[in-house]
């Protein structure tokens, strides 16, 4: 990645934190939050999520390159790099996992983001995910979205007394792991780098494909 456009993504995504968002942008979805407290929350985590743009200093904090999900009528939520020092992390700043999608351009920084709402500053749904290995491109990787990962404290499906929320909205689940090792447990989505036309929030998107087995 260029130097250049790295501190393109980290100048936008500090600008729009700094702002105190008094309304919900234009090109919300219907999905979207409509406090206004949330959409500065949400700034903060593009903020900090910004130089992880480029998927290898993700690796270097501490992210871990996992599965790629996806949901056979859904869509897909793509690849998850997980730090699980972070599991039960509530701070906008700090989500358990970075997902990516695979692009060819590696020139993608030049566009910057899907995050539109920056420019007008722009329960377990049933389906267990797809799990596709990930590949090895990467430094192609376009980062779409964060995600918070709280595991279950009594890891049975059938209770939900300790269902966290975020954002003004509860978390997804209980749910199994989607890989061996990860336990039953919520997770919430929020989708501040590539725009989702089911919602920020919203677990999965309708635009976001993982590669064909």
């Amino acid at each position: 990645m260029r130097c250049r456009q790295l501190k393109v993504a980290v100048a936008l995504a500090t600008a729009a934190a700094s702002l105190s968002l008094a309304v919900a942008p234009a090109h919300s979805a219907p999905g979207d939050p409509v406090d206004p407290t949330v959409w500065t929350q949400l700034a903060k985590t593009l903020e900090s999520t910004a130089k992880y743009q480029y998927a290898p200093f993700a690796v270097t904090a501490g992210y871990k390159p996992a599965f790629c999900s996806t949901h056979p009528t859904l869509g897909g939520m793509g690849f998850h790099y997980i730090d699980k020092n972070l599991y039960g992390s509530l701070d906008p700043a700090k989500p358990a996992a970075l997902l990516y999608e695979d692009r060819a351009d590696e020139d993608w920084m030049d566009e910057v983001s899907d995050a539109s709402w920056v420019d007008d500053l722009d329960a377990l749904d049933g389906g267990a995910p797809a799990v596709v290995t990930p590949s090895a491109s990467a430094e192609s990787r376009r980062l779409v979205a964060a995600e918070w990962i709280v595991v279950d404290k009594d890891q049975n499906l059938a209770t939900d007394d300790d269902r966290p929320s975020m954002f003004g909205v509860p978390f997804d689940g209980p749910m199994l792991g989607h890989e061996p090792g990860m336990p039953i447990h919520y997770d919430l989505h929020a989708w501040v780098w590539k725009k989702n036309p089911n919602g920020m929030l919203a677990r999965w998107n309708p635009t976001v494909t993982c590669p064909t087995p």
